[in-house]
């Protein structure tokens, strides 16, 4: 089967990356490509395409918000870098998350993802109900993670704690955890802050998953996490938690 892809992507290089990268694929055919919001909608509605590679972020409009407007429904593959739209992104069930710039090798790794998700016997919801599920609340709720090659829903509630990365985050659930192309920064700021603290550069706390929290020394705790984790706090993070208990 023959795949019809239509690339939505702002920036002149990636755009170009992608397409070079498409055309080396047998099995996908380019039928067109937008440079903004507005665009998009016509195009995807006009050619509906099997697959769209969708910019989060677009003049105009954002990626999410061309896909609550249009009526045909495709597969998404989301490209994004570091933006506002970026954790919304990861609550929309989507195929897969290009982060830019991204080579050849993580394009392939995409392919596999794509082909595994459209021979799936799984069903999806709806996109324009995936977006509004997304968009509606300014408080993280769920997102979609990978775990065995599948996107899976991830709670917020179940997130025990989250830990930097570099340009990543590890997200700990207490029996699992994954790897998200996101920074500890942007994640933090669509945390629900009645439950999660950050007690150190690299490290957010669950205080709902806490089973206890102990002097480390004269100005850090020592937070021990339900699931047998332990994280060392800042002289920030101490004091962050400090106020907290003094609540």
């Amino acid at each position: 089967m023959t795949l019809r892809i239509v690339v939505v992507e702002d920036e002149p290089l990636a755009r170009e990356t992608l397409s070079e990268f498409i055309e080396k694929v047998r099995w996908m055919s380019p039928v067109g490509e937008a440079k903004n919001g507005r665009t998009a909608i016509e195009l995807i509605d006009k050619v509906q395409p099997d697959l769209v590679f969708l910019d989060v972020r677009l003049p105009g409009l954002s990626g999410l918000e061309v896909l609550k407007r249009i009526h045909h429904e495709p597969a998404i593959v989301f490209t994004t870098a570091y933006d506002d739209y970026a954790v919304n992104a990861f609550e929309f069930e989507a195929i897969d998350y290009l982060l830019k710039p991204f080579g050849y090798d993580r394009f392939v790794e995409t392919l596999s993802r794509v082909r595994r998700r459209l021979t799936s016997a799984d069903s999806i919801p709806p996109v324009r109900e995936r977006v509004e599920r997304a968009l509606g609340d300014q408080v993280l709720r769920r997102l979609f993670l990978e775990k065995d090659n599948h996107l899976v829903p991830v709670s917020a509630d179940s997130i025990f704690r989250i830990e930097a990365q570099g340009d990543y985050v590890q997200v700990h659930t207490g029996g699992d955890t994954y790897l998200v192309h996101l920074t500890l920064n942007k994640f933090e700021t669509r945390l629900d802050p009645e439950r999660f603290r950050r007690v150190h550069r690299s490290h957010v706390v669950n205080l709902d998953h806490v089973s206890s929290i102990q002097p480390f020394d004269s100005r850090r705790l020592h937070i021990t996490l339900r699931d047998g984790a332990e994280v060392v706090t800042s002289r920030a993070g101490a004091q962050r938690i400090q106020g907290e208990l003094l609540k």
